[in-house]
């Protein structure tokens, strides 16, 4: 694909969502940590369900220590997985305390320290809190890279790369919200909506014609 393609491509997505941002209810960096973390394996409508009874009760480093282990469990059992992303949450509470002074660090290498975070949750927390150029790949922004030729790669960290060497720097603080809203709701798994789609004139995927 062509530089051409690729601003027209954003320059469309951007028209139609001047203002993308993350489907995760949060107020602060660590209420988006926190939602980022759970949203492992899960769902963003799933998640916010348990966050808008957690975060009135405990939305800071302390408030939710002072929860332990079960007490946060019960505000996020209907989350996939929250045994294990209990335990993470309370440990990385507690290093948010003891090394942070309370506070979401804005540096790569102290977001991956934390348990439960790894480089996708960074760079949404990067991006999305603090405003880097970042670019959290997750499945949908995998496939949508892929499938239209925007920057296909073999897998995800090499996809990310590609991306921010290839999307025009106009675009790129907004990018990762433009594709994973377009994988989640045009350019699904099973059966894209070619014939829906904004872009679909400037996508390369071989099978379009099969879904037009």
């Amino acid at each position: 694909m062509n530089k051409q393609k690729r601003i027209e491509i954003f320059t469309r997505l951007r028209e139609a969502n001047p203002n993308p941002t993350t489907e995760l209810n949060y107020s602060s960096p660590f209420e988006l940590l926190i939602a980022v973390i759970l949203s492992a394996q899960a769902t963003d409508v799933g998640v916010n369900k348990a966050t808008d009874k957690l975060f009135p009760v405990a939305n800071t480093p302390e408030a939710i220590l002072a929860l332990g282990v079960d007490g946060l469990k019960e505000y996020i059992k209907t989350i996939g997985l929250f045994n294990s992303k209990a335990e993470n949450v309370i440990k990385t509470c507690r290093i948010l305390i003891d090394k942070h002074d309370g506070q979401v660090p804005e540096r790569r290498e102290d977001l991956e320290a934390l348990p439960g975070v790894g480089r996708k949750t960074a760079n949404v927390v990067l991006n999305t809190a603090f405003g880097h150029m970042a670019m959290a790949v997750d499945t949908h922004i995998y496939r949508v890279s892929n499938r239209t030729g925007i920057a296909p790669g073999k897998n995800v960290l090499e996809v990310e790369n590609r991306l921010m060497r290839l999307v025009p720097k106009e675009f790129l603080l907004d990018a990762h919200h433009w594709l994973i809203l377009h994988g989640r709701y045009t350019c699904t798994a099973r059966k894209p909506k070619c014939g829906a789609c904004i872009i679909e004139d400037l996508c390369e995927f071989k099978q379009k014609r099969d879904y037009l």
